[in-house]
């Protein structure tokens, strides 16, 4: 063991030999595990350390080395020290992990007797966690291309690793579930053929089931319960967890950016799989509890929980945002992924107890070269007291909008809402995000996401039906402010189906054509379903997985035609906040207008009727205030999009010149495709709207 050095942590090898470092400020001492291809243990100990980093060199060791630490000090929960050398723990720096966590009474660091519990666990946990790989990649990034979609033209799949292609017939058995089955032709040309521009993966750092979950059969599918930031999923790996991982993770992005889609991940750095005070040692617990988690004030053995899993990282500690902000940049520029959307952000903005826009993380994240140059997308919540946080994250970020979700919902499960918040929504919320000098992307519009009911559920079911987590159906939101259009659960009623269909298209096409980022969830323009499920976390079977033999191939032609119609059109994707101004030598009109189905435009009693239910939104392209790369101002169609969420029809009069000289019909949800049958051009005055519709409608003008 050669003294090496205390930089770069975690394990690197340099051609000869491998250096290991581990931070630990309050480790007494430290030893690297090594292990034989047969398990068997041989220990060193780290004699060298250097501003609370522990490390040594040795020679000889290199790539496919399978490690682990034991690390030594005072065992008092009490004080919150939980060291305990008996644990193997994983390398938090790890860049690749292999083997699968078993459930055994060794894993945990306390007597689960309760008899001592001030005497730590004895038993050795090795033959029961993973271990870290040694890894050296010299994978050939050459000829690789990001796409660096601008925010305004991004269209964002939200997809799982393993349910995309489980059960896809064209992708190789082998292939299925994994990086390379994500990457293969038959699903990046689906993904081409719909025109999303960026999928987010739902979380690929390397995570574990918990010990609640293993008990009852079940494993976490999610994998929102991350073990080392560091490494990519190694069960999403059809190669192997011997490193290959780490390749073939790479050759996924490389094929998704080859197609001209970006890759976003969807990280978890508020909490790890540690959990609460019962949860296994692991990892950071045995390396440095109170240097990495928040500990409850009042009494340091337990944890202060603002993500709802057990424990919160504690970010306010130099070295925890040290550990965030390495794994973000090692994202960028070795696997060169996108961008990043943060599960429960809100956690990690707080200073002391508060939400706090100044926070360090926010500071460090804003001045670094490399992250602050990617897309960064913000979950806005946790579960602490003032954790909904929609609408407060600073500039460079974008949001997951919850009150978009919610605000459509209401409007199409026939909620007596009016429509003032819902022109809010349509436009980019710039109740919310104007004030700080964002722009319209800083929201991100979704109807629904991995939480929750997908699309079809959401018109299918009232009633939650998550039996199968073994909850007694106590988990799961029970408030989803959705319809099931009268008849609870699947249904041989024809109106009934096809009313459901219409409602799948409504909720869509009001998605595609608001101002913002527009997500979508993968297997939602399929027609996919979880049975009722709306909490299917723990589901890695068909009620998660997409089925590619039960596809509605009318919807997927109506998404795809509605991403088409998007991308061609820069009035329905604008990087500016709408004004409501006149436009110069137009005649009267205005970049933006509200329409009464009596075709004036809306006065102050109708913005607060809450009974009103059907709107027509005016976007005139000659008003559109962004330019082009050269200066050129930036022209388009006009367009009108008439919404009519009233369960019967209505008669609405369509606006005149100097509005339009007539309409030609491009979407209307009224039909499987949204192809309206001929002819397509009407006249301004009235038309009879069916009952829960959407149009969109361009304008007509005479030269």
């Amino acid at each position: 063991m050669w003294p090496g050095s205390p930089a770069p942590l975690g394990a690197h090898w340099d051609g000869t030999g491998t250096n290991f470092a581990l931070w630990s400020a309050g480790a007494s001492a430290v030893d690297l595990c090594l292990f034989d291809p047969d398990g068997t243990e041989s220990r060193h100990r780290l004699q060298e350390t250097t501003h609370q980093v522990w490390h040594g060199r040795l020679a000889g060791v290199g790539p496919g080395q399978r490690y682990g630490y034991r690390v030594h000090g005072p065992y008092d929960p009490g004080a919150g020290s939980r060291w305990n050398p008996a644990k193997l723990l994983l390398d938090p720096y790890a860049r690749a992990v292999d083997g699968e966590l078993a459930l055994d009474p060794a894993l945990f660091g306390f007597r689960p007797d309760g008899v001592d519990a001030a005497s730590p666990d004895p038993r050795d946990s090795a033959p029961f966690v993973p271990r870290g790989v040694v890894v050296h990649d010299s994978f050939p990034w050459d000829g690789d291309r990001r796409p660096a979609t601008p925010w305004s033209d991004t269209v964002i799949y939200e997809v799982h690793v393993k349910g995309a292609t489980m059960r896809h017939p064209d992708v190789p058995p082998a292939l299925r579930g994994t990086y390379a089955g994500l990457a293969h032709p038959a699903f990046v040309e689906h993904l081409q053929s719909l025109g999303v521009t960026a999928v987010e993966l739902l979380p690929v750092h390397q995570f574990v089931s918990e010990p609640h979950l293993l008990r009852r059969g079940l494993t976490n599918y999610w994998g929102y319960n991350t073990l080392g930031y560091f490494a990519p999923h190694a069960g999403y790996s059809s190669a192997g967890s011997g490193g290959a991982q780490v390749t073939e993770f790479k050759a996924m992005v490389k094929a998704l950016h080859a197609a001209g889609i970006e890759v976003v991940l969807d990280v978890v750095y508020n909490h790890t799989a540690e959990g609460d005070s019962t949860g296994p040692t692991l990892s950071l617990r045995g390396i440095d509890n109170p240097g990495y988690y928040r500990l409850d004030g009042a009494n340091r053995a337990r944890y202060t929980d603002y993500t709802g899993c057990g424990n919160t990282l504690d970010v306010r500690r130099p070295q925890v945002l040290a550990m965030l902000m390495d794994s973000l940049r090692y994202w960028v520029t070795e696997m060169h992924v996108d961008g990043f959307r943060f599960d429960l952000a809100a956690a990690l903005a707080r200073s002391m107890h508060d939400v706090d826009r100044l926070s360090a993380f926010f500071d460090v994240v804003h001045q670094d070269p490399v992250v602050s140059q990617v897309k960064l997308i913000a979950e806005p919540w946790d579960i602490g007291e003032g954790g909904y946080q929609v609408g407060n994250f600073p500039p460079l970020w974008t949001e997951w909008n919850g009150k978009y979700r919610d605000t459509v919902r209401d409007v199409w499960s026939g909620a007596r809402v009016g429509v003032r918040d819902l022109a809010y929504r349509l436009t980019g919320s710039s109740d919310l995000y104007r004030s700080d000098g964002r722009r319209p992307f800083a929201s991100v519009n979704f109807v629904t996401a991995h939480d929750g009911f997908p699309m079809a559920d959401l018109v299918t079911y009232e009633h939650k039906r998550n039996e199968a987590n073994g909850e007694d159906n106590r988990d799961g939101e029970s408030h989803n402010r959705n319809w099931n259009c009268g008849v609870e659960g699947p249904t041989d009623d024809p109106e009934v189906t096809a009313l459901r269909a219409r409602q799948v298209r409504n909720h869509l096409a009001t998605l595609l054509l608001s101002t913002g980022v527009p997500m979508l969830t993968a297997g939602d323009e399929l027609g996919r379903t979880q049975g009722g499920n709306n909490n299917a976390y723990c589901q890695d079977n068909e009620i998660s997985w997409i089925d590619w033999e039960a596809v509605d191939g009318e919807l997927l032609e109506f998404v795809s035609r509605l991403v088409a119609v998007r991308r061609g059109a820069p009035v329905l994707r604008q990087e500016a906040f709408f004004e409501g101004h006149e436009i110069p030598g137009t005649g009267g009109t205005r970049d933006v207008a509200w329409f009464a189905p009596g075709g004036g435009q809306l006065t102050t009693a109708e913005w607060f009727d809450g009974g009103l239910q059907t709107v027509g939104m005016y976007l005139d392209g000659r008003g559109i205030r962004h330019r082009d790369a050269r200066g050129r101002r930036v022209v388009d169609d006009s367009y009108l999009v008439q919404l009519h969420a009233g369960p019967d029809p209505v008669t609405v009069h369509l606006p005149g010149p100097p509005w339009a000289d007539g309409y030609e019909f491009v979407v209307s949800t009224e039909y499987p495709t949204g192809v309206p049958p001929r002819p397509a051009v009407v006249a301004p005055g009235p038309i009879e709207v069916p009952a829960r519709c959407v149009w969109l409608l361009r304008v007509l003008r005479r030269p």
